[in-house]
């Protein structure tokens, strides 16, 4: 990993940084459980806390690449990007083989 260009380390970082949150985690679940896309009302309407902080919470999964918006009309709707989640998956496929100093063991 150490390696890897710093634009490929910046989306890590990105994306686990916005993934940090319980909250953020759970608004990827609802938007998913709910055919990958929703739109702002829906998604506060599920959450107990001010419609300030779904927004930021949505900012900062969109500033990540983890869901796009698009407006429609008076709504915008959030999609899942499920490419970029896809390096969540890449990253922990690290620990599924053992590192090159371990493989005779």
């Amino acid at each position: 990993m150490s390696g890897e260009p710093a634009e490929h380390r910046d989306a890590f970082e990105a994306v686990f940084s916005a993934l940090a949150h319980p909250a953020r985690r759970r608004v990827l679940l609802t938007i998913y459980f709910n055919g990958g896309s929703m739109t702002a009302g829906e998604i506060a309407a599920v959450f107990s806390h001010a419609w300030q902080t779904t927004t930021k919470h949505l900012q900062v999964l969109e500033a990540a690449g983890l869901v796009s918006s698009e407006r429609q009309g008076r709504s915008r709707i959030y999609r899942l990007e499920r490419k970029r989640l896809d390096l969540v998956s890449e990253w922990l496929a690290h620990f599924s083989r053992r590192p090159d100093h371990q493989e005779g063991n």
